[in-house]
């Protein structure tokens, strides 16, 4: 890019485009808006009121940054420092994964049977506020990443308690910040420590278990977007040989807490959920194991049930 020009936003946005689009650059014109969208500190609706503002000279030397930094591949999450996920802007750095739309279906899924194996009647009947707190489901959230699982169930199921895990401190911190963001630091428990060790080490009896392991087989790194392969942490990205190591893992020491959850729930790779819906069977005894394909019609994501009192009926 050039330096400084007397440009309107609107020409800015469509030289931007056109340089990103040159580097082959995916989505360029989406690429563009958001750099300028975070540059400018303006929704969408606000840039196109001020389409024909002039471009301000003092930002000059930043966007140039930004484009460059996208045209030699950086995702724009990065670049910008957010994500969106489930309607909630998340903090995101290169220490974590970048939330993606599938994993939301999984969040939607979580909540939907949750709400039916544990209804909120159950806690406003405790009584007393002690009572409640002890009736309320214990959700593990195992690789923490931004914290969008886990951040995004407590936003939504206010009557749950949450727990997170990570085996990255760094990834920890952005996912503490997240859950201060959205008002439920206090209500969202951060362990550092691998799959469900930390929760077997301490004794605690999970009700559910929720979790988007790492699960690229290492044999596919080669044919990754370069976004994905040389930006976003292959500690979150890679499963091993065949992308199972960590279901193999995470599935096997379930019989070590202290009780079987009544949920799984786990985000699985293309081709890989016969393969883990498998793996649960052979665990333990559930009433229910289902796929749930994604909006591609990919089957994407495992659920393990156990019913309890009323809630055979599940949605």
């Amino acid at each position: 890019m050039t330096g400084e020009r007397k440009l309107t936003l609107r020409e800015a946005f469509i030289e931007a485009s056109s340089f990103l689009d040159r580097h082959q650059v995916m989505e360029p014109a989406h690429c563009a808006q958001l750099l300028l969208e975070h540059l400018l500190g303006l929704t969408r609706s606000e840039l196109l009121l001020r389409w024909s503002d002039m471009f301000p000279v003092e930002h000059w030397g930043q966007w140039n940054n930004m484009l460059e930094r996208k045209a030699a591949g950086e995702p724009v999450q990065y670049i910008i420092g957010e994500q969106d996920f489930y309607g909630l802007p998340f903090t995101v750095t290169p220490a974590v994964l970048i939330p993606r739309p599938e994993t939301e279906l999984l969040v939607e899924q979580v909540v939907a049977i949750g709400r039916k194996l544990w209804p909120l009647r159950a806690m406003n009947e405790a009584g007393a506020e002690k009572e409640a707190e002890a009736a309320a489901p214990l959700i593990a959230d195992i690789g923490a990443g931004s914290g969008a699982i886990a951040v995004t169930l407590a936003v939504q199921c206010p009557q749950w308690r949450l727990m997170s895990s990570d085996i990255s401190p760094a990834a920890l911190a952005v996912a503490e910040a997240n859950a201060k963001r959205h008002g439920v630091g206090d209500r969202v428990a951060f362990l550092e420590g691998d799959l469900l060790v930390p929760y077997i080490e301490r004794g605690l009896r999970l009700d559910a278990v929720v979790s988007n392991p790492p699960y690229i087989p290492e044999a596919d790194e080669a044919g990754l977007q370069p976004e994905v392969r040389l930006y976003e942490p292959a500690s979150a990205l890679y499963g091993g040989a065949d992308g199972l190591v960590l279901y193999r893992r995470l599935i096997a020491q379930l019989s070590e807490l202290v009780a079987l959850p009544s949920l799984v729930g786990l985000e699985v790779g293309q081709g890989q959920a016969q393969a883990v819906a498998q793996l649960l069977c052979e665990a333990a005894k559930w009433d229910e194991v289902r796929i749930i394909p994604d909006l591609a019609g990919i089957d994407r994501h495992v659920l393990a049930v156990r019913y309890t009192g009323e809630s055979s009926e599940l949605p």
